[in-house]
């Protein structure tokens, strides 16, 4: 946009006399501190023509000094002065060094004042040429804001010089980067000019009017001036003219803000506009176009209302066309574009109906990792808590390519992979088929990952498909069980929250417990469980079936079986536990400390021994099959009860005195055991002088064998006792619960918190 008598663009020039009569560079510089009018008229003049010549003169001229006086000039009261001295300054803006020469000499106040509409039109282009090129460097924009240049620059956005109107936009773009002078732009009537503009002549005006639009309109108060201003009209008049194809993009992006605002969509709805702007969504077929359209859908459907209204204009039709285009831009703003709208229930069967969910799919299979990435997204969000899309996307193999996505190398990728799969395994076909494809092992590398989306999603995708055995064991031979109790260590609650339920679920096979316990899940959820901050009800209930799953350990741990804890062939009671320790099978290690200070520890074996095996406790079966021939026939349970406390305690060494306890021989009784079988593991059937702790085992586990409600809780000092539950309809016995003696007087039924039940229970 050169006017006549200036050259478009500029070319190397080795020159080295300016044009004052025959002077050198170096005595024109001199002669711009003439008191002469006359003379600085000419040597500003010549600076200009000699500068305009390429960068070498610009920098030879910087370095003769030529900066200073120039930036005294622009003030001076001549005019023709001020104009030659802002034409040279202007020009040698251009230049970096020149400019970063000028940043120090602060003379961006004194080019404001010259902006005012009285001046010359020869001025205003130079100023503002100046400051376009110093408005790039961050502190010479804040000089510019504080200096209240924008003001007068939005004046200057109607002036009838075109190369002013584009020196003024490219200042006011580069400082409505920063939010506070967008508002400073808004506030000062820059609206209504920057619209005009988008009718030029010149497309570089357009462009700069667009773009400045796109940053002004992202402030709330601009886009009710936009929208009061016909802003939209305006914008679909550059959209529907097939002659600026390459303004379309920009335009786009400006709409785009303004229809982030829920009440310019309601009012251009209201008005018909929206149905103009799917027409357009139909037309382009340029993927750039195309690209920036759907960009323009995301940013509409950010809020619920929006997404009501794009759903009943049908903008899922202009989706999933677009996902068959060939460009994979396009494809990705789409994807992206889809997950948007998915949050709007009608739409995800309106995609589904309109096969978009085979599309995505197909996106799943492509090279363009940004592409997977924003496919898997999509599916995650239209598969959330509708099974209709989940089942759509199972049809058409999206589920078996998902769980390879488990294996890729994009974090998001793998955490959107997951989500989806999660929310199709609720449906039974689709998990079998899940579990089918390998989904157990694919998961162990993802909650191995840094990655807190992956870890977080990861974990609650194994937790729904770890609900059948061979899920669990599929699992546990893959290794996943150990990742699984690390991230017990996490400190983000979302992530602690998942692996918890995992543990839940993956607890409920007995090997899975053991070998979660070996890996110190049980240490992991204590330390858990004591901390007020990561403690929830995830954490407790992973700690309850855990230790549900493995009662010897709960017994070691809690020193209390319930009611409903049923103690079966393995079982073993290790002492009790007061710091946690780890817990392994028996065939590897086993520790037992007891309170009365006496430690046994077993042996491990070496290389070279055979492994230890568990003995077949012949006494115990001979104990069950006369529990069951001779009790469980009784027709009353308090009869019950008693018949098998006093069996018990025959078969532990019979009655003990109170007084005569010190002189029971068990301790003995149980050295000679540990001798003849050479281990610190005792089957409860061969004691045959037991102490507390040995009689209320053997009676928790005959009491279980026929159904008998009975607890197990152990005290201090080798004592342990048992409670039953009682619901005789024998009038004259009460029912409730009773704790039963099977040392002093066996079968004796001791009502809780009693002065009996309380010395049975201490020394």
């Amino acid at each position: 946009m050169a006017k006549k008598g200036k050259k478009p663009s500029e070319t190397p020039c080795k020159e080295t006399v300016v044009p004052v009569e025959g002077k050198t560079p170096a005595t024109v510089v001199l002669l711009l501190s003439s008191p002469e009018e006359d003379i600085l008229i000419k040597a500003s003049e010549a600076i200009h023509t000699f500068a305009e010549k390429g960068d070498e003169n610009k920098i030879t001229l910087l370095g003769l000094g030529a900066l200073e006086p120039l930036c005294q000039l622009i003030t001076h009261s001549n005019k023709l002065v001020r104009r030659n001295a802002f034409m040279a300054l202007g020009i040698m803006a251009i230049n970096g060094d020149v400019k970063s020469a000028l940043e120090r000499i602060h003379v961006i106040p004194s080019i404001i004042d010259k902006l005012s509409l009285e001046e010359d039109i020869v001025v205003h282009e130079f100023a503002t040429l100046c400051l376009a090129s110093l408005s790039l460097d961050f502190v010479s924009k804040v000089q510019i804001f504080d200096s209240n240049g924008l003001p007068p620059l939005i004046q200057l956005l109607s002036s009838p010089d075109p190369d002013v109107q584009k020196n003024s936009l490219e200042i006011i773009l580069n400082l409505v980067q920063d939010y506070q002078c967008r508002v400073v732009v808004h506030e000062f009537g820059g609206i209504p000019p920057l619209l005009e503009l988008l009718k030029s002549d010149f497309p570089v005006i357009q462009h700069l009017a667009l773009e400045t639009l796109q940053n002004v309109t992202t402030d709330r108060e601009t886009r009710n001036t936009f929208r009061e201003e016909q802003g939209f009209e305006k914008l679909m008049d550059i959209l529907n003219n097939t002659v600026g194809l390459d303004l379309h993009a920009e335009a786009l992006d400006a709409l785009a803000n303004y229809l982030s605002d829920s009440e310019s969509v309601q009012q251009i709805h209201e008005s018909g506009g929206l149905t103009r702007l799917m027409d357009f969504f139909l037309t382009p077929n340029l993927p750039e176009i195309q690209s920036n359209v759907v960009k323009c859908i995301t940013r509409v459907a950010q809020s619920p209302e929006n997404r009501k209204l794009l759903h009943e204009q049908h903008v899922e039709k202009v989706l999933v066309e677009y996902l068959s285009v060939e460009d994979n831009g396009v494809k990705m703003s789409t994807c992206q574009a889809v997950a948007a709208m998915s949050l709007h229930l009608d739409s995800k069967g309106r995609f589904q109906e309109l096969g978009g969910i085979p599309a995505l799919v197909d996106g799943l299979c492509t090279e363009c990792l940004k592409l997977r990435e924003a496919a898997t997204q999509a599916l995650a969000i239209l598969t959330h808590s509708n099974d209709t899309s989940a089942m759509a996307l199972y049809e058409a193999g999206g589920h078996e390519i998902l769980v390879q996505q488990l294996q890729g190398s994009c974090a998001r990728s793998v955490a959107n992979a997951a989500a989806a799969l999660c929310n199709m395994a609720g449906q039974e076909v689709i998990r079998c088929s899940i579990l089918a494809h390998g989904v157990m092992q694919a998961l162990v590398e993802p909650m191995k990952s840094t990655d807190t989306q992956v870890l977080v999603n990861a974990t609650l995708c194994l937790a729904v498909l770890a609900c059948d055995t061979e899920a669990r064991a599929e699992l546990q031979s893959a290794g996943g069980l150990q990742p699984l109790v690390n991230l017990l260590r996490s400190y983000h609650n979302e992530v602690l929250q998942n692996a918890c339920l995992a543990v839940n679920v993956c607890a409920s096979d007995e090997p899975a417990a053991v070998e979660m316990c070996k890996f110190g899940a049980l240490e992991l959820l204590r330390e858990i469980n004591q901390s007020a901050n990561r403690r929830s009800s995830f954490s407790e209930l992973a700690m309850i079936s855990l230790l549900n799953s493995n009662l010897s350990v709960k017994y070691s741990l809690t020193g209390h079986l319930a009611f409903t804890d049923i103690v079966s062939d393995g079982f073993y009671d290790a002492g009790q536990v007061r710091a946690p320790l780890q817990f392994t099978c028996l065939h590897k290690s086993l520790e037992k400390t007891e309170d009365d200070g006496q430690k046994d520890e077993s042996q491990p074996g070496s290389p070279t021994e055979e492994p230890w095996k568990m003995m077949d406790d012949v006494s115990l079966q001979v104990l069950v099959k006369e529990t069951k021939e001779s009790i469980l026939p009784l027709d009353d349970e308090r009869e019950q009860c008693t018949a098998l406390a006093r069996m018990v305690s025959e078969a532990m060494g019979g009655a003990v005195e109170m007084e005569k306890l010190h002189e029971f021989p068990w301790v003995l009784h149980l050295s000679e055991l540990k001798f003849q079988l050479q281990s610190n593991v005792i089957p409860i059937g061969m004691i045959t002088r037991g102490i507390y702790c040995h009689r209320a085992l053997l009676f928790k586990c005959l009491a279980d064998c026929i159904g008998m409600s009975s607890t197990l809780v152990r005290g201090e000092y080798n004592r342990a006792w048992n409670e039953v539950l009682l619901l005789s309809g024998n009038p004259s016995s009460s029912s409730g619960r009773y704790m039963v003696d099977l040392m002093h007087q066996p079968g004796r039924l001791l009502a809780p918190s009693t002065p009996a039940a309380v010395q049975y229970q201490t020394i």
